[in-house]
């Protein structure tokens, strides 16, 4: 492997690998596609949990705030 393909661990650069910590997640204020429609899977467990916690909840959530309704519902059930 070259020094271009090995992943960086000084500085501020960006890594790759253990030491990357978790880039899977991000605020929800952040995702560029957030204000889009929530998607089929969303609106799917999002009905499910809000069955499950006794709650209505809006249909018309973007992208964002259903997976903040879907953490919010997640810790109240224990299912998260």
């Amino acid at each position: 492997m070259t020094d271009s393909n090995k992943g960086s661990t000084s500085g501020d650069e960006d890594i790759l690998g253990a030491g990357a910590g978790n880039t899977t997640e991000k605020d929800p204020e952040d995702w560029v596609t957030g204000d889009e429609p929530m998607t089929g899977a969303q609106r799917s467990y999002l009905d499910t949990l809000a069955r499950d916690a006794g709650e209505t909840i809006s249909a018309d959530l973007t992208k964002a705030q259903a997976s903040e309704e879907i953490e919010r519902l997640q810790a109240k059930s224990g299912r998260g």
